[in-house]
């Protein structure tokens, strides 16, 4: 059985980091038993990295190391795929671009994010754009 390919929205590392509630963490939680494949770029990983650390400071439990302990998480786990070909400007924002180019290299089933509407578009190259939760559902009824 082939397990499904996706990309994580950056906002969706941002989730499972603030909060052990909710799909995002679940999704993560998941990431060592390998039932879906992640695929990472190393653009996308900073972006990852950048926008997680801008959590940081009062108020969040979270440290430096912690973030870089998940993030590794990930990068262990992640199949990593290169871009050598750009489809800017095809959606609103250029870091939804990045992650839909990523998608597309690497033949992604799916990309899973919280913003469904920024990815109009994804679905003529056949990738699904899904919530973590509805994610999650799909992973339990395969």
């Amino acid at each position: 059985m082939k397990i499904p390919s996706v990309v994580l929205d950056t906002n969706v590392i941002v989730a499972a980091l603030r909060s052990r509630e909710g799909a995002s963490f679940k999704l993560f939680s998941l990431l060592p038993r390998r039932c879906f494949q992640p695929v990472i770029s190393v653009p996308l990983v900073f972006e990852y990295e950048d926008a997680c650390k801008r959590m940081l400071g009062p108020g969040n439990p979270l440290t430096e190391p912690d973030i870089d302990t998940a993030i590794n998480m990930l990068i262990a786990v992640a199949r990593p795929q290169p871009v050598f070909f750009l489809w800017r400007p095809l959606l609103p924002d250029p870091k939804d671009d990045m992650i839909l180019e990523v998608a597309v290299a690497a033949a992604c089933d799916a990309i899973v994010t919280f913003n469904i509407r920024d990815f109009r578009g994804a679905e003529r190259f056949g990738i699904r754009v899904v919530t973590p939760g509805d994610f999650i559902k799909s992973l339990r009824a395969s």
